[in-house]
């Protein structure tokens, strides 16, 4: 699922300079490369939300804190509370501001862990803010985005990683869990397909206690078979795809 979601990041960046290049420029405005301009332009397009807000952040810091605000006060009392999905990396998910609108949120919020994802906003399936890099110098700026196949590429793409992840409840009983080396060690034969016997030679335990393993593993990632375990491991980053 990483792969995937560089992929996409990549996808993104390829398909704003292309419209730069092709002078699609009232579907398209670059912001200024400053924090300030970017953290009011989040306020104001979630201002602007009246279905729902989708945003994607991988890392804390200015921008996470604005989308929680922002998303914040969209969905408190005394109006029509738009619902709201935040996508968070490990780091953002540790931002303040995001843990509290996701639980004074209530229902309206909706909050789940991926390992990588590219930075989006979405707002009502109409308007998009990406972050991404200049062709030429490598420069990353902010672009605000109206052109709706690009919107709903966009959307898709965030579709995408959001059925892939996880609740946050779910991604620290994985941390805890599943990052040991005992784990991974299952998990890798999981993923290759190994059979009980073998692997739990290979992991030097019981067959008996390989098996209890295996089933607490598979409960935690919600897979129904030793292969979609394997499957599963990968899109959240515990095994790469060469493992």
């Amino acid at each position: 699922m990483e792969e995937a979601l560089l992929q996409a990041r990549e996808l993104i960046e390829s398909t704003v300079n292309l419209h730069r290049r092709t002078g699609a420029r009232n579907s398209i405005v670059t912001l200024e490369r400053d924090e300030a301009v970017a953290a009011n332009a989040i306020e104001v397009l979630i201002g602007q939300a009246r279905h729902g807000v989708s945003a994607a952040l991988p890392e804390g810091g200015d921008r996470a804190k604005a989308v929680g605000a922002a998303v914040g006060r969209l969905t408190a009392g005394g109006r029509k509370r738009i619902p709201a999905r935040l996508l968070c990396t490990p780091e953002s998910l540790g931002e303040s501001a995001v843990r509290t609108v996701a639980e004074r949120g209530g229902a309206h919020v909706q909050l789940r862990v991926t390992e990588a994802v590219a930075e989006t906003l979405i707002v009502d399936g109409r308007v998009a803010m990406v972050r991404s890099r200049l062709e030429r110098g490598g420069e990353e700026v902010v672009s605000v985005i109206e052109d709706p196949a690009l919107v709903r590429a966009l959307d898709l793409l965030f579709a995408g990683a959001w059925g892939s992840a996880v609740q946050p409840a779910e991604h620290e009983w994985i941390s805890e869990r599943l990052r040991t080396e005992p784990a991974r060690r299952i998990l890798e034969r999981l993923c290759q397909g190994y059979t009980d016997d073998v692997a739990a030679r290979e992991v030097e335990v019981s067959l008996r206690t390989y098996r209890r393993h295996v089933a607490e593993i598979m409960r935690g990632l919600g897979a129904s078979s030793r292969f979609q375990a394997g499957v599963r491991a990968v899109e959240l980053g515990l095994l790469s795809s060469n493992d």
